[in-house]
């Protein structure tokens, strides 16, 4: 392999010639060699730092053309876009486990850049910390990274994949108007229920995390960039804050703002908290889900059986002809992930010590991770699982006057104990309701026809 020679203020490093990063990076390449290659910083963060990188140069263009100068922002806006391309992803090698801080990979940023924005200017005209790092701080850059990218995953893509879900609820709820089947509490019969109105319940489930995570955005907007150091400003110009975050909102389309209190937002990770509990509440909400299709797609012929959903590939190595509920067992597995993931998030805000959070680049992953994960459990399970759900109408109509809780309905006109008689008489003896209401004389038979109708109980 061939190597060029970088410095820094720590003197020289060798560092592979086709690689744009320097020596920074190059450190902390070969001093954090933990998960390297699997756990590297996640793609949206350098995504955002694309995003912040372009804006704080044009904002320095703005406020300090002198130093910024539209040449030197020209070549940096150029690189960022790559960057936000993913053009020059192979470029962010650093591992998560490294600076709480995420240092390094403002540094990884800072390096790519004035190489790449070099490389287009045909000489070096870019420094990584003067110009590409100029008015800002790793301590402001990197939380200003994760709300960037925290807000792009939430609204561009876990949002419309929960919609989409959302929206294939709605379908089955219009197909299945007027189905009746037996309802279920504590695993055990209960009342009637129609299938749509089962169904939606899980819609509407979904559309209350949806208004939970939208309302988790609000504080997300808020920037840390500006606050430098710990969050004084220092080096920075007046009215940086302000200028940088309407260059974001240009950039990506997003109402984001200058946070009011710079040391809260270099120290404090509490938004990022709250929207991870937002997406924790759908993933509860789609464990909940998963397991009801799956116990009511239960069988084929010993469970449940109430709905079949489709079957996407054999579900043993020894059983012959089995199909198992794979979807639903993935979204569970997800679901699981990300309740651990919360953990490792409020563990990681609760590390604010002084004036920074050192904690950061972990907090990032695992809220990330979680988003990402949720948005393509979502969309997996409504392409292979939930569009095909159907009802087993017979088997639904079986289960429903096959119930003991239908005696209910018997309540006004036997009352509870005497409808608790009936019901246990009919289990004990592997009767009809309507066989041991009239044995035990509460009702005649005529009666009882007219007030028994389970299709009327829902």
């Amino acid at each position: 392999m061939d190597f060029r020679i970088e410095h820094d203020s720590m003197g020289e490093v060798k560092v592979p010639a086709d690689r744009l990063w320097a020596a920074q990076t190059q450190r902390s390449h070969e001093n954090f060699e933990i998960g390297v290659g699997i756990e590297t910083m996640p793609k949206e963060i350098i995504h955002a730092f694309g995003v912040l990188k372009k804006a704080a140069a044009l904002a320095n263009n703005q406020l300090r053309k002198e130093k910024m100068t539209d040449e030197k922002a020209a070549a940096i806006s150029q690189v960022c876009d790559e960057v936000m391309a993913g053009s020059l992803n192979d470029h962010f090698p650093l591992v998560v486990w490294q600076t709480g801080s995420g240092t390094q990979s403002n540094m990884n940023s800072n390096e790519v850049i004035a190489n790449r924005g070099n490389q287009i200017l045909g000489e070096k005209r870019l420094h990584p910390n003067d110009d590409v790092n100029m008015s800002q701080s790793s301590n402001d850059t990197f939380p200003t990274a994760m709300h960037i990218a925290a807000v792009l995953i939430l609204e561009d893509k876990l949002i419309p994949a929960v919609e989409t879900l959302i929206k294939t609820f709605k379908r089955l709820e219009a197909e299945n108007e007027g189905i009746v089947k037996s309802g279920r509490t504590h695993l055990q019969d209960a009342t009637p229920i129609t299938f749509s109105q089962e169904i939606s319940g899980w819609r509407s489930s979904l559309e209350k995390d949806v208004e939970l995570i939208k309302r988790s955005l609000e504080p997300l907007y808020e920037l840390a960039l500006g606050g430098t150091a710990v969050g004084t400003g220092l080096n920075a110009p007046k009215g940086f804050g302000e200028t940088v975050a309407k260059e974001v909102e240009k950039i990506t389309g997003k109402p984001f703002v200058t946070a009011v209190n710079k040391f809260h937002a270099l120290t404090s990770k509490d938004e990022l908290v709250f929207a991870h509990g937002a997406i924790k509440a759908l993933a509860c909400d789609m464990m909940k889900i998963a397991n009801d299709v799956r116990w009511l797609a239960s069988g084929p012929r010993d469970g449940l059986g109430e709905i079949f959903i489709p079957e996407n590939e054999p579900g043993s190595s020894i059983m012959p002809g089995k199909v198992n509920p794979t979807q639903c067992e993935a979204v569970t597995m997800v679901a699981v992930q990300v309740m651990g993931n919360d953990v490792a998030v409020s563990m990681a805000a609760s590390q604010g010590n002084f004036e920074l959070n050192v904690f950061m680049p972990v907090a990032a992953y695992n809220f990330l991770q979680s988003a990402r994960l949720m948005a393509e459990a979502i969309l997996s399970f409504n392409k292979n699982c939930a569009v095909g759900i159907t009802a087993n109408k017979e088997k639904m109509h079986h289960n429903l006057h096959n119930s003991l809780m239908l005696v209910t309905a018997l309540n006004p006109y036997i009352g509870y104990e005497n409808a608790a008689k009936t019901a246990k008489k009919a289990f004990k003896e592997n009767i009809s309701l309507k066989e041991a209401c009239v044995a035990l004389g509460f009702l005649t038979e005529e009666k009882f026809d007219e007030v028994f109708h389970p299709e009327q109980m829902v």
